[in-house]
């Protein structure tokens, strides 16, 4: 009997061992939701923002085509007198008008690593080559004043005058002046130059159909006053009391023709009318005498603006191809009020 309750207490047992061996083993636990490792595992660094330049952080290398008029030296104290105010460090050269100087002096700025390089041409072709070496450098041309014959990728803006809309502007004025009626002589600037070809286009562009309003003759005074009183004194030699109008690409080659007609004992403003270009001081000395009926605004203090290009240039932002310059045009009947308000 006591080993039949033995052997049902073992078989009891085996039974209760056989249900939990087939039991289904418990769910795992759930693990934790990693959404708090995606909160606080460290972001990952980022690049270090290009710091951007200051004024005082720039070179710029300005290579001015020469000293050969008032406007000119207007110019060049702008550049000069800007940078001084700014803290730029400028390294300035004077190409006395030739363009073989011009390109050595760019090829020096590239050398020396500027930021920037400033250049008015002083004609419109044969540039290609010097700006891009500048380019491949990485150095930004502005052209200022006057403009190049190259490819737009080749600078980065021009700051500067329209200088066909100055033509048409003097062809208007002119033809005012002489009730569309005139033999006129024209003072060329220099050959090849963009200001030369443009008024001479823009002034043509305004008179070619205005019968009476004949061209007589065009040489160049390389906008120089020596130069415009040679080439003046040469048409009065050749034409005489014919000429009866002077159109001058610039104000000091006008002046050079006042002096001109002064020694053939005529008088300019009055026996021969006379407009030019620039609005420099000395065109309104000039109008305030009588010797000069009208002068049409070219500025040239265009450092401000240069400087402005400049520094978005080397940080990187896109700039206008081309900043306009604004002007005017200015006769006699306020030449006395307006000049002691000139600054060149």
């Amino acid at each position: 009997m006591k080993t039949s309750k033995v052997a049902l207490v073992l078989m009891v047992l085996a039974m209760i061992a056989t249900l939990v061996s087939c039991a289904p083993a418990p769910a795992p636990a759930p693990a934790q939701a990693p959404a708090a490792a995606a909160t606080t595992a460290p972001a990952q660094a980022a690049a270090p923002a290009k710091a951007m330049k200051t004024y005082k952080d720039l070179t710029v290398g300005y290579a001015q085509l020469g000293s050969e008029s008032e406007w000119r030296n207007a110019n060049t104290a702008s550049v000069k007198e800007t940078a001084e105010q700014l803290g730029v460090k400028l390294i300035f050269s004077d190409a006395q008008q030739k363009q073989e100087n011009q390109i050595a002096a760019i090829r020096s700025f590239i050398q020396q690593k500027v930021d920037v390089i400033g250049l008015p041409p002083v004609v419109t072709t044969g540039w290609e080559t010097v700006l891009k070496e500048a380019k491949d450098a990485g150095i930004p041309v502005i052209l200022v004043d006057r403009r190049a014959d190259v490819p737009e990728d080749m600078y980065v803006s021009y700051i500067g005058s329209d200088f066909v809309e100055e033509g048409r502007n003097a062809g208007r004025t002119m033809a005012k002046i002489v009730n569309e009626k005139a033999n006129i002589v024209e003072l060329v600037g220099t050959v090849g130059s963009a200001p030369a070809t443009d008024r001479q286009k823009g002034f043509l562009e305004i008179t070619k159909d205005m019968p009476d309003m004949k061209m007589l003759d065009s040489q160049s005074g390389d906008f120089t006053r020596d130069g415009g009183k040679k080439v003046m004194e040469a048409f009065l030699k050749k034409y005489g009391k014919d000429i009866t109008a002077v159109y001058a690409h610039n104000d000091d080659m006008a002046i050079g023709a006042i002096q001109a007609i002064e020694e053939a004992g005529m008088k300019p403003g009055t026996d021969i009318k006379i407009v030019s270009v620039d609005a420099v001081r000395g065109a309104f000395e000039a109008m305030i005498a009588g010797k000069l009926n009208a002068t049409i605004e070219c500025n040239p203090l265009l450092g401000p603006q240069f400087y402005e290009m400049a520094l978005k240039a080397v940080n990187g932002e896109t700039l206008p191809k081309w900043v306009p310059s604004k002007e005017g045009i200015y006769l006699p009947d306020n030449a006395k009020e307006i000049l002691p308000t000139r600054k060149y």
